[in-house]
């Protein structure tokens, strides 16, 4: 469920000049393997124990706060086993590293004996000498806990931030406010419930814990080959099949990684090669990957980590933005689908022989029981609505059924799956609980409000100008940042700015949301891309190019669901109805235009006559997918009238143009199997 980005060149043997962010683990010698097991399985007792309610230390259930101090504790000590200081330590703990985990020992431990006292007696706005100092030293030790798990971006935007109410008062008059003592802004970062143990950490204790060990057993137990091999069963041998193998296969393996970067080197070595085979290029089969796990990311059931933030900051199940998030989804992957359909029509890109192709019945046969457990949890999530518990219920369910299989865990095995539980558990809990302090810093201040107040002011009151600042904004956050960094960061901003002009509480978070994501398909630092172009070995910027131009719907789908939130499921049955097959028929158009082939139609040629074409069926699907209502109160009948106006014109021309013959396209020689 985490969103850092893993080290993209290492996984494909690629040179490390490739420019792609890498986050390096340390390799970890027998003995610190099994001290992060042993730290991995206490972080996964005290979670059930206080999820499930069992009292299993005292006879009853611990205070929310001491086991906040508890997990944070443990997880801070597994970021500085995990994640190097630098690249002198990379195979081995160095002292310092575990001078500073005995420190957090003992902080987290006098916080948690002190809980009662330090919530009754206010803590965060006065505590004692020695809880000062304390929460000083905290603060310090999550500072460099973000650095490493996040990277020097995280570092830097939190640093400035939970320091911004120390000189706050120095400031332009926009951006001014009381300026606060820093053993004051310290006690609140650390003791209070709105910074360090806010609402970033306290979500990812108590629902993003069991969704991210439920992904990683699910990979542990043969999950992703059984999605890959389902995928290559049902879609292999379409025209452009492996190219649809993998939207199919990614969107699936993003229930599991919650990572586009993993997306990629988990099915890019197998979907790529088979992309090449049938003819694509180098460049398209890397774009083609690169959005599929992107989009991956943000396919419910299981979204990343930043749906869980969402909902805690809409104070909504769940289960709620899982279902906002269905219709989005199905657009882009669809427009994905009919984009590759339309590029393998017009190229003659046939799919694979079926006699290679893994047959349906006995992938079923072998994998059954990965969809039983998927449909359990869903059943659990929607109809028992128990958010918390269900993932580990879910989990136990897999394990136990997959010990009766052919991959069922040996002790090996069990102990790699423990190590990559701990790693990502270190990764994502040093990554939020950084960036909880900048939640706090603009919360001691109350900035916030005066900052959204500001935002609408600079729009002058134009909704579409605010949108726009906020698109941009996002994306260039998102570039530096994870996507939940940058999504709480703007959630606090940008969004209260978007609800105050009148638009929908879900729908301007999901926009933020979705933006922030865009960064790893768009260049200049589009790192999807230049992972997908690192196992295909191609240009990145190349790669990233085609990604950007194949997930053009996504950079449009955002501002139609804030237009009207009926594509987040949030009108009446009609309207909702109305809005996604208008919808549906707009992106296909939109995708024919941009692949120059519309079915029924054919190649929509080429040259200035053929880019006209291509404008008029563009603007047309356009029109199609803009809501009808909503912000702008377009009528349905005038949004049709447009798009037939323009369709007919489109279609006209073409049939008007005389045919234009198309040489084959010419690739360079591929591999013949699938695991070459």
């Amino acid at each position: 469920m985490t969103e850092a980005t893993e080290s993209t060149a290492e996984a494909a043997g690629k040179d490390q000049s490739e420019p792609v962010k890498t986050i390096r683990y340390r390799e970890l010698p027998a003995r610190w393997q099994t001290v992060m097991a042993v730290m991995t399985a206490c972080a996964i007792v005290l979670a059930i124990n206080q999820i499930f309610n069992l009292g299993f230390f005292v006879g009853y259930v611990m205070l929310d706060s001491r086991y906040m101090y508890l997990i944070t504790g443990v997880m801070l000590c597994m970021v500085f086993v995990t994640f190097p200081a630098s690249k002198h330590s990379p195979t081995h703990v160095p002292w310092y590293d575990i001078v500073i985990m005995v420190v957090i020992g003992i902080i987290f431990s006098y916080y948690a004996y002190f809980a009662e006292r330090i919530v009754l007696e206010a803590w965060e706005y006065a505590a004692p000498a020695v809880g000062v100092w304390l929460a000083m030293v905290t603060w310090l030790i999550v500072l460099e806990a973000g650095r490493r798990a996040g990277g020097w971006p995280v570092f830097a935007i939190v640093l400035v931030f939970s320091l911004y109410p120390t000189f706050a008062d120095s400031l332009p008059t926009v951006i001014a406010a009381l300026s606060i003592p820093i053993q004051d802004v310290a006690i609140f970062h650390v003791l209070g419930e709105e910074s360090l143990f806010g609402i970033p950490m306290r979500v990812f204790a108590q629902l993003v814990f069991g969704f991210l060990i439920f992904g990683i057993s699910l990979q542990y137990t043969g999950g992703g080959p059984f999605f890959i091999n389902l995928a290559f069963a049902l879609l292999g041998h379409l025209r452009g099949g492996p190219a649809k193998v993998s939207i199919f296969s990614s969107g699936l393996m993003g229930s599991m990684s919650g990572g586009p970067i993993s997306n990629v080197l988990t099915t890019g070595p197998l979907s790529i090669p088979a992309m090449r085979r049938i003819g694509f290029s180098k460049e398209y089969a890397s774009g083609v990957e690169a959005c599929a796990s992107t989009g991956g990311v943000f396919m419910p059931p299981i979204m990343g980590a930043t749906a869980f933030v969402m909902a805690s900051f809409l104070n909504i199940s769940y289960v709620t933005v899982a279902i906002a998030a269905i219709v989005p989804s199905v657009l882009y992957f669809f427009g994905l689908f009919m984009q590759i359909d339309a590029y393998a029509a017009r190229n003659n890109l046939s799919g694979l022989p079926k006699e290679e192709l893994p047959k349906l019945s006995l992938v079923f046969r072998e994998g059954w029981y990965f969809i039983a457990v998927f449909i359990a949890l869903i059943w659990m999530l929607v109809y028992l609505q128990r958010e918390a518990v269900a993932p580990f219920y879910a989990t136990a369910l897999l394990l136990v059924i997959n010990q009766f299989t052919k991959h069922k865990l040996n002790a090996e095995r069990f102990m790699q799956l423990v190590a990559t539980m701990g790693k990502l558990l270190a990764e994502l809990a040093g990554i939020l609980a950084a960036i909880g302090l900048i939640i706090g810093g603009l919360a001691v201040t109350g900035i916030a409000g005066t900052i959204a107040n500001d935002l609408v002011y600079l729009a002058g009151e134009n909704v579409i100008i605010l949108l726009l600042m906020g698109a941009l904004t996002s994306f260039i956050l998102g570039i530096g940042m994870t996507v939940t960094a940058a999504y709480i960061f703007l959630a606090i901003v940008l969004v209260p700015a978007l609800t105050n002009s009148g638009l929908d509480p879900l729908a301007s978070h999901m926009f933020v949301m979705y933006w922030g994501m865009l960064s790893f398909i768009t260049p200049p630092v589009a790192l999807a891309a230049f992972a997908a172009a690192s196992v295909a070995h191609v240009s990145p910027m190349r790669a990233g190019i085609e990604a950007m131009r194949l997930g053009a719907i996504i950079y449009v789908v955002p501002f139609f669901f804030v237009f009207n939130p009926a594509l987040l499921l949030q009108g009446s049955a009609v309207e909702n109805l109305q809005a996604i097959s208008t919808a549906l028929v707009g992106v296909a158009l939109v995708s024919a235009a941009m692949q120059g082939y519309l079915i029924g139609l054919g190649d929509l040629g080429s040259g200035g006559s053929g880019i006209a074409v291509r404008i008029m069926i563009a603007i047309s699907g356009l029109t199609l997918a803009l809501p009808a209502g909503g912000l702008f109160g377009f009528s349905q009948l005038s949004l049709l009238a447009v798009a037939i106006v323009f369709l007919i014109a489109g279609v006209g021309l073409r049939i008007t143009l005389k045919p234009q013959a198309r040489r084959p396209t010419q690739n360079a020689p591929v591999p013949t199997d699938l695991s070459s």
